[in-house]
């Protein structure tokens, strides 16, 4: 489902990306990077300004 905008000129976007468990223990997961792929497509397809990438991959940033 993806909004239709018609004047984009003035969109700043930011990605959130959350990881699917069924990649197991990859270091990024295939779904973490299709989302990231499908969303720069789409940003890129519709000129919007990406400011910032959220990304929740399943580390836990405390442990870091």
């Amino acid at each position: 489902m993806f909004l239709n905008i018609n004047d984009t000129k003035d969109f700043k976007v930011a990605m959130y990306i959350r990881l699917s468990k069924e990649d197991g223990d990859k270091q990024e997961s295939e779904s973490v990077t299709n989302q990231r792929n499908l969303i720069l497509r789409y940003i890129k397809d519709n000129k919007l300004k990406l400011i910032d990438e959220y990304i929740d991959d399943g580390v836990s940033r405390h442990n870091l």
